[in-house]
């Protein structure tokens, strides 16, 4: 008889449907079931591995009730041995506010996170424990995991003991992941956790990679992909890290429409095993940074009147000096259409790497980049190229031409375009920094939306001193003077918008909430702390903020008063 490896995993809930992701232990028939609603989906299998992606529809908009799951006629879920409330299903209603919480870089439970700002702990696990005690009202709308679900290149020592029980340590990639059946591990233990596995169950969640879902410094630069190249294991890396990014995190992201429309997923479902396919996808995406034919990971979700665009800001990176891009042209023209026409009143863009960091950095970023493209000759050109690498200087503004497009892009919304009605937020959410802030943005040009970069990471890490050290400085007027100053060294010319700090930097495990009730905004965020011998997310003191309008309604964790 099947039993469940992972989830159930709620992924996209919209008014009338929903989707439940699954991975079980052999083939098998699951079927989902929500009071009258019913629906059955035969596993697909990869390599040994079987999963399934359950559609759900017919069902009523702004209504809660439990779900069940069965694998062969059989219930799987839920599981009594956990001792946790029903999972539930709760469509969106238009009208109601809109509850969102992200933030990304998230350690399995099994790390030990020496954080001297908090507790150390993972802030999901504790947010988890916060629901429980609240009335299913005051539960948030999903969770965007903004990159770092996983740590190929950083895994856990329960994870190396596993890898090293199939196979020889010594031989490169040594104790990081090496391919799909490393990654199957890898999610297993990210999932798996109890407290996880129930929010993750009743929480509909939204998700991108980021670097370490691959290696660190993934796609920095060409150069860097030519060093990469070289290995004897990057290929099986690649293959294997897109193939699983593609079974548990993407096909969660696509709409029952979108699932019907994917060939890959037509594919997989009519193979006895869909290895050999997907392979061959993975190494299709893997090209596309190097000029190869673009694969689509970005991805549009309208919550009501709230309208999410996920960038990826990664796979879809061109890499050549001179015409690098963060997104490519095709890619870009794709985002610019998901806003036309408006309709909307908050437009909330995710991507894992932030667009704007603190001044000083940005700076630093651009000007590096320009000179890695030779502009003060060779010699400075490898020097900015080994320091590009070595403190991670790859976030949008090293893009120069993306970021300024998306500015544009940006100023063209929040300003009105032609008849259209502009938002009343566009915020722009990413992790990835180890710190967390939130930024108002000011444009040149007349705007008549409310603008931020609102930045949340890590869930569960550690922030070394050295790094909160850092970006402590870059905050500073005197490290933007300096900055501004190599920019110009660069030949880099100044942005023509600006920005400043309204909260933060806070330095943590923290998750940021975003609600949104027709045309006004909030955001705060939670840490981890420890309380009776346990751990509760608490609210963070100085971090509240309205970015639009009046007050909203009270999330899971009661929001401190707003910053003046």
């Amino acid at each position: 008889m099947a039993a469940l490896v992972l989830g159930p995993v709620l992924r996209h809930v919209g008014e009338r449907d929903a989707t439940v992701w699954v991975e079980t232990d052999g083939p098998c028939t699951v079927t989902l079931r929500r009071g009258a609603a019913e629906a059955t989906e035969r596993t697909f299998t990869v390599a040994g591995h079987h999963y399934a992606i359950v559609v759900l529809d017919g069902l009523e908009p702004g209504t809660a009730a439990a779900y069940e799951v069965s694998l062969d006629g059989s219930p799987a879920w839920p599981d009594p041995a956990l001792e946790l409330p029903p999972s539930l299903i709760r469509t969106i209603d238009p009208d109601r506010p809109i509850h969102l919480l992200f933030g990304s870089c998230r350690s399995p439970h099994t790390v030990v996170v020496r954080d001297p700002t908090g507790s150390g702990e993972d802030v999901l696990v504790a947010y988890a424990s916060e629901m429980l005690t609240l009335p299913v009202e005051r539960w948030p709308d999903a969770v965007l995991m903004l990159g770092d679900q996983v740590y190929a290149d950083e895994p856990s020592e329960v994870a190396i003991e596993a890898f090293g029980r199939r196979r020889d340590l010594h031989k490169p990639p040594h104790a990081q992941a090496a391919d799909f059946e490393d990654y199957t591990l890898l999610y297993r233990e990210a999932w798996g956790e109890r407290s996880i596995r129930w929010f993750l169950s009743t929480v509909p969640s939204s998700m991108i990679f980021d670097d370490h879902d691959v290696i660190d410094d993934w796609n920095t630069s060409a150069a860097w992909r030519r060093d990469v190249r070289r290995t004897s294991w990057w290929r099986e890396r690649i293959v294997a890290a897109f193939s699983s990014y593609w079974i548990y995190q993407h096909l969660g992201n696509l709409s029952p429409a979108g699932l019907e429309a994917d060939p890959l997923y037509r594919g997989v479902r009519g193979l006895d095993d869909a290895e050999p396919l997907l392979r061959t996808f993975a190494l299709r995406a893997d090209g596309e940074a190097d000029g190869g034919p673009p694969v689509m990971w970005s991805y549009r979700r309208d919550f009501g009147r709230v309208r999410l665009l996920t960038i990826d800001s990664r796979a879809g990176r061109v890499l050549d000096e001179g015409a690098r891009m963060m997104v490519g042209d095709g890619e870009f023209r794709w985002i610019e259409q998901q806003l036309e026409g408006g309709g909307f009143d908050h437009l909330v863009i995710a991507t894992s790497v932030p667009w704007l960091l603190p001044r000083a950095l940005h700076d630093l970023e651009s000007a590096d980049e320009a000179l890695a493209a030779g502009s003060r000759g060779r010699v400075v050109a490898r020097a900015a190229e080994w320091l590009r690498r070595a403190v991670d200087l790859e976030h949008w503004a090293a893009f120069r031409r993306s970021f300024d497009r998306m500015a544009a892009l940006i100023a063209a919304v929040g300003s009105g375009i032609g008849d259209t009605r502009p938002p009343a937020t566009i915020c722009v959410l990413s992790g990835d920094v180890h710190h967390t802030y939130a930024s108002q943005v000011h444009f040149p040009v007349p705007m008549r939306s409310e603008v931020y970069q609102l930045t949340c990471s890590p869930f569960h890490n550690s922030i070394p001193l050295p790094m909160r050290l850092v970006f402590r400085a870059a905050w500073s007027r005197r490290a933007q003077a300096a900055a501004r100053r190599l920019a110009r060294f660069a030949r880099v010319p100044e942005v023509e918008l600006d920005w400043e700090t309204e909260a933060g930097p806070f330095f943590g495990n923290h998750l940021a909430e975003l609600r949104l009730d027709g045309r006004s905004a909030s955001f705060s965020i939670a840490r981890s702390a420890k309380a009776d011998g346990g751990t509760r997310a608490e609210p963070v003191e100085g971090a509240a903020i309205d970015l639009a309008g009046a007050s909203v309604p009270p999330g899971a964790i009661p929001a401190p008063a707003a910053a003046a």
